[in-house]
Parts: structure tokens; C-alpha cells; sequence
């Protein structure tokens, strides 16, 4: 029995060590902890306080007449980049728009110069026993294409029924007609078009007197 406890007494003495070195080590982990403190506290005790500096009157006059003269080129400048820019977008408002107006004039002067190819198809269209019939089809069936290009273009026929309008007609025959009042279109001998909400050509008619 008495050989059993002396093989235990090192074990028990072996763990009373392994917490005695604990406890120093959280001891000079404490210690580490506290010294850091009172060096942060040292260092901020050390750093300079700011200077405080007053102004006389006159120093404190001229600062002012600085800081108003600064803010007067501020707001100049300010100024002049809102003028810059309002320029800016008037200029590119009216760039879109002259470039636009050209792109219609180009419209109207590329299907103005079409227009006398156009008559031809209408009037050979409209002669009677020119041609077989498979010829007249194939007339036809230009004439319906390149109508249809200028559409897309824009192209629109001239109404001329009813009374000579002066805006959209141009009368060069008169003549007198039963039933008819003065000023009743008797016949186109020319069609008007417009592009869009431009005349391109005036519609030629004959009219009642």
C-alpha cells in the first residue's frame, strides 16, 4: 500500500506546477496590459496642445475680405460654367435641328427630281392600247414600286376635287362648264405632291370660270 502512494505524489505535484505556471503567465500578461496603458497614456500627456492664435482687427478684417473675395471668383466661375453649358445645349439643339431640316430638304429634292419619271408611268398608263396587257402589268407593277419607295420617303398625293385651292394648286386652263361653279377643278393635267407637310410640286388643274 504504502508503495502505491509514492508512485501518485508526482502526478498531483506534476499538476500543481502546470497551474502555478498559469497563473504567472496571466500575471505578466496583466502586467504587459497595464504597462501599455500608462505608455498610451504618457504618450497622449506628451503631444503638444494646439496653438491658440487671436486675431486683431485688421487681421481679422483682411481674412474676411479673403474668404468674400474667394467666394465672389467661386460664384463667377460657377456662373460661367452654367452660361458654358446653357450655350452647349442650345448649340446642340440647334445642330439637331439644321441637320434634321437638311435631311428633309435632301428628301424632297431626290423625289422632286424622281417625279417626271413618275408622270411617265402615269401617262403611259393612262394611253389607251399601248402595248399588250402582259406589257401595261409590268408598268404597272414599276409604277406601284417606285410609288411605294416615295411613300416611305414621305411622299404624298395632292387631293384636287372639289375648289381650286391657291395653297395647293396652280390653274393653268379655264374654261366654262354647265352645272359647275367658278372655281370647280374640272381635270388634273398635272399631279401636286407634298413630302410631309412641304409642297414639292403644286398640283396643275383646270378650272370653271
Amino acid at each position: 500500500m504504502s508503495k502505491n502512494k509514492k508512485e501518485k505524489q508526482p502526478a498531483v505535484e506534476t499538476a500543481e506546477a502546470v497551474e502555478a505556471g498559469m497563473a504567472a503567465e496571466e500575471a505578466a500578461a496583466a502586467d504587459t496590459q497595464a504597462e501599455g496603458a500608462s505608455d498610451g497614456q504618457a504618450e497622449a500627456a506628451s503631444q503638444p496642445e494646439p496653438e491658440s492664435y487671436t486675431l486683431t482687427a485688421e487681421e481679422f478684417k483682411t481674412v474676411q475680405e479673403h474668404i468674400q473675395t474667394l467666394q465672389k471668383q467661386k460664384d463667377e466661375t460657377v456662373a460661367l460654367l452654367q452660361r458654358n453649358q446653357a450655350d452647349f445645349d442650345n448649340f446642340r439643339r440647334r445642330n439637331a435641328s439644321v441637320r434634321a431640316d437638311s435631311l428633309e430638304e435632301g428628301k424632297r429634292e431626290c423625289i422632286k427630281a424622281l417625279l417626271p419619271a413618275l408622270d411617265n408611268f402615269d401617262r403611259a398608263l393612262q394611253a389607251e392600247g399601248a402595248g399588250d396587257e402582259s406589257w401595261r402589268e409590268g408598268v404597272r407593277l414599276v409604277h406601284r414600286q417606285l410609288m411605294d419607295s416615295l411613300q416611305k420617303l414621305g411622299l404624298s398625293e395632292i387631293e384636287a376635287e372639289g375648289k381650286f385651292d391657291p395653297n395647293v394648286h396652280e390653274a393653268v386652263m379655264q374654261e366654262k362648264a354647265e352645272g359647275r361653279e367658278s372655281g370647280d377643278i374640272l381635270a388634273v393635267l398635272q399631279k401636286g405632291y407634298r413630302v410631309g407637310e412641304k409642297i414639292v410640286r403644286h398640283s396643275m388643274v383646270k378650272v370653271a370660270e
